[in-house]
């Protein structure tokens, strides 16, 4: 069977059209989930394998906000296969079920001295910085992904409201990927403030060329975990990643759950 079939399957009488994928540290979200059910990649034929710790690697679907979700809990990044488009049998997967919108999230270091470690940031633009690309070797000239709308202006102004609603504040800006393992340098982060960058991190980007290449609606979050290398003195960590990303995590559910419940 696909894994669309057996996802189908599983699902039942269950049939989301939104799916949101959860980043470093941003498992706990998928605990809100009501009525689940899980089904481990292992299962689904395609899904990545990450091997980062903060990745719980499983398809976790039920209601969030009162309606319909369906969460990645966990993915797999350009760094860890050298290929960026790792996440493509997923995304595919979903559109394949029905998904019509995607929420990106993501664990990010901050440029902005006024953007601290725990606050959210909508993403409005990003900038390619890895040097590769999802799409490398799509033989159709359906490779030629217009970006220019590449995060679905109805989709960021449903988080905006939410955020007002909710009394959640939510900064907006551009993030910046660069290919990882490696955390920035000190240069690095100067070159991308120059460049018009408002975060920076290791993933995301591939993942809205291939949900655009499908034809999907996205919004993408960022969840800051610290000041990006060079503001504050300190070397960066992974662990600094999963110890702060539920701080912002928590705002992110709050948004979330609101938007959702309202028709994001």
């Amino acid at each position: 069977m696909t894994a669309a079939a057996i996802l189908a399957e599983r699902l039942g009488a269950l049939k989301p059209d939104l799916a949101i994928v959860l980043g470093s540290g941003l498992g706990p979200l998928a605990g809100e989930v009501e009525n689940a059910v899980r089904i481990p990649y292992g299962d689904l034929p395609g899904f990545p394998k990450s091997g980062v710790s903060g990745h719980a690697g499983e398809v976790v679907a039920g209601h969030f906000g009162g309606r319909p979700v369906l969460l990645l809990a966990g993915r797999a990044h350009y760094y860890e296969h050298g290929d960026a488009a790792v996440m493509r049998p997923a995304l595919e997967t979903l559109a394949a079920i029905g998904i019509t919108r995607l929420v990106l999230t993501n664990a990010a270091g901050s440029l902005q001295a006024d953007m601290p470690p725990g606050s959210v940031m909508l993403i409005t633009d990003h900038i390619n910085f890895s040097g590769s690309n999802p799409l490398f070797g799509e033989p159709t000239d359906r490779r030629f992904v217009g970006l220019t709308e590449a995060y679905d202006g109805g989709m960021r102004k449903a988080l905006l409201d939410a955020a007002t609603a909710t009394g959640t504040p939510l900064h907006q800006g551009v993030y910046m990927w660069f290919s990882g393992p490696s955390f920035e340098t000190p240069a690095e982060i100067r070159m991308a403030r120059g460049f018009g960058a408002d975060a920076v991190g290791m993933s995301t980007v591939p993942e809205v060329i291939l949900a655009r290449f499908l034809g999907l609606r996205v919004a993408a979050c960022s969840v800051v975990t610290n000041l990006a290398a060079g503001m504050t003195g300190d070397e960066l960590s992974h662990q600094e990643t999963k110890d702060m990303a539920p701080i912002g995590g928590a705002r992110l559910s709050a948004i979330l759950r609101h938007a959702i419940a309202e028709g994001l």
